[in-house]
């Protein structure tokens, strides 16, 4: 009920189309998530360039200034630019693909490539930079030439976090993808992860970091604007994003992972007990599996904060003994999260130095 009452006054506002969401009554997780998807699924799709009616249109409706309605503001910098020129030879403004079109390698194409839910108008420099990184907590911000956009990067890792204005809006827009597209009639099957992958340079229709996302769709709630952007999408679509009109959608199918990991979701999959175990130093992971795969390992306290960085694997099928180092860690009970193709181990270590 708190929430509901958090986010009354932004309903009051909507423009939902009378009976939109009546098929929902009480579900949660993957039911009300595929509900959802019946609800969003075969909007109408424009192309992505095109001399009748194409995204940069909508984008110039949808990501208009509201207080000049000749310009469109860019989604990481907060800039607001001449609409009319569009890319203008490297010189005006591009589409910003927020759920990276090579993460499903679905490119520019009808559907998940043209979806204006997730395209958002961007400074072409930045949207270079941004490429195709992760979304996740980084601490590095990012200039274009000496403009500082609020946005952030990271050196060491390929990871990429918004503009605190905007991070809920990104947040909400990854929910959509990953509800909108299930891999029927073609489209990618698109999954949020809750890890960053060994692989940066992967097609797999995977995007991260799930607990990041969550976190920053409840620092950064569902405002106006927002709310707007959503009523002129569905204008063009005829489909809207259901996270923007009701917030609270969120936490009933991916839960309360803003902590980093949800201490209540049992063992997906079973290994060995890592070992030694108390350990003072180093411990091992057996694993035995059976195809080449990427290996996620993260380490949580007991509130389940994450601690320091995840090391990153990718092993060939068969037998193998992770090594992983905790010089780097204090004294205390910690949980080592390993994932493997989406799938959770949850084991508590403890470290005596």
């Amino acid at each position: 009920m708190k929430i509901l009452l958090l986010f009354l006054p932004i309903f009051l506002l909507a423009q939902i189309p009378s009976g939109y969401y009546d098929t929902i009554q009480d579900q949660t997780g993957d039911e009300l998530k595929t509900i959802l998807y019946n609800i969003i699924k075969d909007h109408t799709e424009y192309p992505y360039t095109s001399s009748s009616t194409d995204t940069w249109d909508i984008l110039k409706d949808a990501d208009e200034d509201p207080n000049n309605p000749e310009n469109v503001i860019l989604i990481y910098s907060g800039r607001s630019v001449d609409a009319e020129q569009e890319y203008n030879n490297g010189a005006g403004w591009s589409r910003e693909h927020v759920w990276a079109k090579s993460r499903g390698d679905f490119g520019t194409s009808n559907g998940a490539g043209t979806d204006a839910h997730h395209l958002r108008a961007c400074d072409i420099s930045v949207n270079s930079a941004r490429n195709n990184r992760w979304f996740d907590e980084c601490s590095e911000p990012y200039y274009d030439g000496s403009f500082n956009t609020g946005s952030f990067t990271s050196s060491t890792e390929w990871v990429w976090k918004p503009r605190d204005e905007v991070k809920g809006d990104v947040a909400r827009m990854m929910f959509y993808m990953a509800t909108r597209y299930e891999g029927d009639n073609g489209e990618p099957d698109l999954e949020l992860i809750d890890y960053i992958p060994y692989d940066q340079y992967t097609n797999d229709p995977i995007h991260a970091k799930l607990s990041t996302l969550l976190l920053w769709h409840t620092q950064d709630s569902v405002d106006i604007n927002e709310q707007r952007r959503n009523d002129i999408i569905y204008s063009y679509q005829n489909n809207r994003n259901p996270f923007i009109d009701h917030p609270e959608y969120v936490d009933l199918i991916w839960g309360d992972q803003s902590t980093g990991v949800n201490m209540d979701i049992p063992e997906q999959f079973e290994i060995e007990p890592v070992y030694p175990n108390p350990t003072n130093f180093t411990f091992n992971i057996p694993l035995n599996i059976d195809e080449d795969m990427n290996v996620a390992v993260n380490l949580f306290d007991v509130t389940g904060k994450k601690s320091g960085n995840g090391r990153y694997f990718k092993l060939s099928r068969g037998d193998h003994r992770l090594k992983v180092d905790l010089n780097d860690q204090n004294s205390g009970v910690y949980l080592v999260r390993t994932v493997l193709n989406n799938q959770t181990n949850l084991q508590r270590i403890i470290l005596l130095k």
